[in-house]
């Protein structure tokens, strides 16, 4: 697991207050791994999720270190997302 990823986990468990997340996200980052969160919490994992958000690390970075609004950065094309776009929308809300 590379450092980005392990660092992200970290990050993500912060935003979350410790709680979970009501469905599956999956935020896929280029050229390091994956992150899912879910009911269990934050973890690095390449599992199947509701939603796979997918960007690259300078993108993902920026996100959570609230620099980039997820909206604005799925609208400029810089986060793909692929599945429930619903899910995708109440976490942007969580990360915001």
């Amino acid at each position: 697991m590379s450092d980005i990823v392990t660092g992200a986990v970290a990050a993500l468990t912060e935003k979350l207050g410790g709680a979970g997340f009501d469905g599956s996200a999956k935020f896929a980052i280029e050229g390091e791994g994956a992150i899912i969160i879910d009911s269990d919490g934050v973890r690095a994992s390449d599992d199947e999720a509701d939603v796979t958000m997918t960007a690259d690390v300078e993108t993902f970075q920026a996100i959570l270190e609230g620099e980039l609004n997820p909206t604005a950065a799925f609208m400029s094309g810089k986060l793909t997302i692929d599945g429930d776009m619903g899910a995708a929308m109440k976490l942007g809300g969580v990360l915001s």
